[in-house]
């Protein structure tokens, strides 16, 4: 009977798995096949088998530069995402108010306009003459401060469009936790910090964790929002990628990046993973 199940669980199963599969599989593999082939500016690509797109990269400082570039915007926006994200989430989660669905509609709201119009949004606001600049101005005559073309702008704009996906994220888990046990929290004597992290934190792990990935991941691979407030001399992966595939039409060297980009990010995420189930499982 059992076996039955199975062969019917496979039946059933089997063509969508193979769909999947065939759909990230073989591009990735196509992928993998043009990242060891050799650019030629008259033919493009010529067939090869070689690792020379992956030792430019790791050997040229200017490549691994804007990797680390791409790592350290993507940690701070996900820290940034969790210190402001966390308090906003806590008091959706616990509030009774008939308000709080359009608490939540504010959060989710954002999420209806697309990256690109929300850059150029702030592009209005800290170029020069924007808004910023001209408070500035208005304040102190004489005086400029824009802010485009900066990593200031580009945190902010990766900030912006990635907080809603952490706020829902640890929503839905604090949620999940009964308030019940932070009233005997503090039946036990316990201040707010000591209930926070001996009690709501230890529990909302799962959900930190699982928003962090989604924001790391998002922040690691940001396109129109660095290049858009970041401009020509600001570098992320994202953007070097497509000007390597689209601009120098370098295909190999375009594969490779995106192959570096993917690896690093998996890694750093198993590895952030496979550290928070540890720290979830000891509490």
């Amino acid at each position: 009977m059992s076996q039955a199940r199975g062969l019917t669980a496979g039946l059933l199963i089997g063509p969508a798995t193979m769909i999947v599969l065939g759909a990230l599989v073989a591009p990735l593999a196509l992928l993998a096949r043009y990242s060891l082939n050799r650019y030629d500016r008259t033919n493009f690509m010529i067939e090869a088998f070689t690792p020379e797109n992956y030792l430019r990269f790791l050997y040229d400082p200017f490549y691994t530069g804007v990797l680390w570039t791409t790592l350290w915007i993507a940690l701070l926006t996900t820290a940034l995402c969790l210190l402001l994200g966390f308090p906003i989430a806590y008091r959706l989660a616990r509030s009774q108010s008939r308000w709080k669905s359009a608490g939540v509609l504010l959060v989710i709201l954002p999420l209806f306009i697309g990256s690109t119009v929300r850059a150029l949004g702030w592009m209005g606001m800290l170029g020069r003459g924007g808004l910023v600049d001209s408070a500035v101005a208005a304040a102190s005559p004489g005086s400029s401060f824009p802010l485009l073309y900066t990593p200031f702008a580009v945190v902010l704009g990766i900030l912006s469009i990635n907080l809603p996906y952490m706020v829902l994220t640890l929503q839905s888990v604090i949620e999940g936790i009964d308030a019940r046990v932070e009233e005997a929290a503090d039946s036990l004597g316990a201040d707010p910090s000591r209930r926070f992290l001996h009690v709501v934190l230890p529990l909302a792990l799962p959900g930190l964790a699982t928003g962090s990935v989604l924001v790391f991941i998002l922040a690691m691979n940001a396109y129109a929002t660095p290049l858009l407030l970041g401009g020509a001399r600001f570098q992320m992966m994202a953007p070097m990628l497509f000007r390597e595939y689209a601009v120098n039409n370098n295909w190999p060297f375009a594969a490779a990046i995106a192959f570096i980009l993917m690896v690093t990010t998996l890694t750093l995420t198993a590895a952030s993973s496979a550290f928070v189930q540890r720290r979830y499982k000891a509490a």
